[in-house]
């Protein structure tokens, strides 16, 4: 037999002691988030607070569905076409509103009142829903899911 074969396929006990004393760590760590002693995420609109980050501008928009499956964004103070996205466009767009959307109906609430979206100093781009208090936080998916949101900000569609 050669020394090529002649070894122990055991895991070495310090490696073992490693990871036991990572999954502990973890699962402390899930149990403290579980019972309040650590925050369970971080809150931007607590963090802005903190950092005194003012809004730049803000505007109130309606979002309806039309039967070709577009979605209609409208000033809600004006009534005038901010903003019209057809059928299979801007995927991004429509998951946020539509986790938005999933709220509202969930609380009972219907698509009436309008969301607030929101340009900070810092940059940063939000959507808020009044009604149930659900923040989307929009800057942290690259530009041009920033971009479709911010499109909303600056005018209306001819």
């Amino acid at each position: 037999m050669s020394a090529a074969h002649d070894h122990d396929p055991t895991v070495p006990k310090g490696a073992l002691v490693a990871a036991a004393a990572l999954i502990f760590v973890i699962l402390g760590l899930t149990g403290a988030v579980s019972a309040g002693i650590l925050p369970q995420e971080a809150n931007p609109t607590q963090s802005r607070a903190a950092a005194n980050v003012a809004a730049l501008e803000e505007r109130n928009l309606l979002f309806a569905d039309r039967a070709d499956g577009a979605v209609v964004v409208t000033d809600a103070e004006t009534g005038a076409t901010v903003k019209v996205i057809g059928y299979g466009e801007e995927g991004f767009t429509r998951a946020t509103m539509r986790r938005l959307a999933k709220r509202r109906n969930a609380a009972g609430l219907g698509p009436d009142a309008p969301f607030t979206i929101t340009r900070w100093d810092n940059g940063a781009l939000s959507l808020h829903d009044p009604e149930t208090g659900a923040e989307a936080e929009l800057y942290g998916f690259g530009p041009d899911h920033t971009a479709a949101f911010a499109e909303m900000l600056e005018g209306t569609q001819s």
